[in-house]
């Protein structure tokens, strides 16, 4: 499990095709701390260490996770939002991230507003993909409130800190993004399609 903070900023520095997986090795100021075995969050999907060298890490993305994530779309040289799973100690500083990415949006604008940015992302309309107007999404592993809500759509204001300290500053209209939804929200509308409601 995962909160939406995230920890670090990392680098792709090698990216290995094998059948149908993809190996990322992963370049950041976490990597020398983590073991293998380790679930890491990398854009918001959760992802094994397989192996730590020096400053560096490995994953390894595999077809089901490469079908849902933007993950096959980076390339060597991209930065990716890393966050390691929570401790049970630990407070929850954003909302409860499972880490399973659900579908991936595109991004359709960025607007600066005196100091802040207000992003708009689309998404498939789906009973699962329920945005709602103060709710929580999770962008790239990053946990938000949404801004406003619309069945295929919703915005995001991203303060300066988060802007500066993850993949925000580098998003841009047409980008595709990670899309994690509201858990409770997903066990609500599940239950409702059981009963036929």
């Amino acid at each position: 499990m995962f909160t939406g903070i995230i920890e670090s900023l990392g680098e792709v520095i090698s990216l290995e095709r094998e059948d149908e997986n993809m190996h990322l090795r992963i370049q950041s100021d976490i990597s020398s701390g983590l073991k293998i075995d380790q679930s890491v969050a990398h854009n918001g999907a959760c992802l094994t260490v397989t192996e730590v060298a020096g400053d560096s890490h490995t994953v390894t993305a595999i077809a089901e996770t490469l079908r849902r994530t933007q993950l096959g779309k980076l390339q060597v040289g991209d930065e990716i939002n890393l966050e390691r799973c929570l401790k049970a100690d630990a407070r929850l500083d954003g909302h409860v991230v499972q880490g399973h990415v659900d579908i991936t949006g595109t991004c359709l604008s960025v607007e600066e507003e005196g100091g802040s940015w207000i992003f708009r992302f689309s998404h498939p309309v789906s009973p699962e993909h329920l945005t709602v107007a103060k709710g929580s999404i999770t962008i790239n592993g990053v946990s938000l409130t949404v801004v406003d809500s619309a069945p295929d759509s919703f915005s995001v204001a991203i303060i300066p800190y988060t802007y500066e300290h993850t993949t925000f500053r580098r998003l841009r209209a047409g980008d595709l993004v990670n899309l994690e939804f509201d858990i409770v929200g997903k066990y609500v509308s599940e239950w409702l399609k059981r009963r036929g409601l």
